[in-house]
Formats: structure tokens, sequence, C-alpha cells
């Protein structure tokens, strides 16, 4: 296997398992601190919360799988 397809093999692990985990993880934080985007009908402002809860934690994940599989940026 070249390298330029290893490392792009590496990125897209590092964004899907990112992506995901990171998403896990902003549930259950909005879950244990009572904004549950899941759970209750509606659009009130605990499950906007608890949706901005899971997208900052995608986001978040993705960030923090880069550094650990790829390194930081040069």
């Amino acid at each position: 296997m070249d390298a330029p397809l290893k490392k792009a093999l590496r990125e897209g692990l590092a964004d899907a398992l990112g992506f995901v985990l990171g998403a896990l993880a902003g549930r259950a934080l909005g879950e244990a601190l009572g904004f549950d985007f899941f759970g209750k009908s509606g659009w009130g402002s605990e499950q906007i919360i608890g949706l901005l809860l899971i997208l900052a934690g995608s986001g978040a994940g993705r960030l923090l799988f880069r550094r650990l599989l790829l390194g930081p940026k040069k």
C-alpha cells in the first residue's frame, strides 16, 4: 500500500471514530446534565441544548482523533 493511500485511510478512520464517539460522548453529557435530545418530543430549549452538545461532541471528537491518529499539523 502506498503512502498517500495509507494517509487517506488513517484520516478517514480518525474522522469516522471522532464523529461517532464524540457524538455519543456529547449525548451522554447532555443526558447527565438533563438535556435529553432524544427522550422528549418537541423543540424546547432542553432539546436544542442537547442537540448542541451532540454537535459539539462530534466536532471535538473529530479534532481529538485527528490529533491522536495523525499527529500535530506541520
